[in-house]
């Protein structure tokens, strides 16, 4: 599909549902929310060009490059038009797809997204090079402003976030998978479709964490302001809002199926 072999699932039944990860996610570690959405639409997912178990090709990437690969797989599939969600990442990307087939896009839900330009979120790609210690140490306040250890102690729900999110940035990687997540938080960077949300038609809801510091709730209400009719819902937690706040995923999914 577009030039590289990809790998993707698809489960469940009702409204067609393509859904996108963010930076760094596979689908073999993201199931958990797979599972959340599949109960009540068919859902279509892929590893992103360089992730998993789709193929690592040569870089430069483009955020056009997985727009273009979205529209592929939905191609492959016969869908002539899906609902989309994005998170982080995949929200961007859903958000260039969105700009680039206007007519593919039926609903569109954004969660903890930036819309790039002036309003970028926060450059990760910057953190790669610190020890793993510093780094985690640097992306505890970005993934929730409230974040610090006398908040932690006192939250156990967080406290566990975190722990889990630790016990993945601490798999053992090849180099060629550390190349590709490269390759796509270098796309990421570049990521900007500010001046082009206006040409969104479908209903659009965005969802953003009130304590985000990767993509902060501006990044989310300069979204909401751009694109036609789209509604804003802010929630009870940093980037992860949809893993804190228990109201997220149900009013997320039921915009998505309704």
């Amino acid at each position: 599909m577009n030039g590289i072999d990809v790998y993707y699932e698809r489960r469940g039944a009702g409204p067609h549902v393509l859904y996108l990860n963010g930076s760094g996610a596979t689908l073999a570690g993201m199931q958990i929310l797979l599972d959340v959405f599949a109960p009540r639409c068919d859902l279509l997912a892929a590893d992103q060009r360089g992730l998993g178990e789709t193929e690592i090709p040569p870089g430069p990437y483009s955020m056009a490059d997985y727009a273009a690969d979205a529209l592929a797989l939905l191609d492959h599939v016969g869908w002539d038009t899906a609902r989309v969600v994005g998170i982080s990442f995949g929200g961007m990307v859903a958000q260039e797809l969105a700009v680039t087939a206007p007519e593919r896009v039926d609903r569109l839900a954004l969660l903890c997204t930036s819309p790039g330009g002036t309003l970028r979120s926060y450059p990760l790609h910057e953190l790669e090079g610190l020890d793993p210690a510093d780094r985690a140490e640097a992306y505890l306040p970005i993934l929730d402003s409230r974040f610090t250890p006398e908040w932690l102690a006192t939250h156990e729900s967080d406290r566990n976030l975190v722990t889990m999110l630790a016990a993945r940035q601490a798999t053992e990687k090849s180099a060629e998978v550390r190349r590709g997540e490269a390759e796509q938080l270098a796309a990421r960077s570049h990521h900007d479709v500010l001046d082009r949300l206006g040409r969104i038609t479908a209903p659009t809801l965005v969802a953003a964490g009130r304590y985000d510091g990767i993509a902060p709730l501006p990044n989310s209400e300069a979204i909401a302001s751009h694109v036609p009719g789209a509604e804003l819902r802010v929630y009870e937690g940093g980037h992860a809002f949809f893993a804190q706040d228990p109201a997220a995923f149900p009013e997320v999914i039921d915009f998505l199926t309704s």
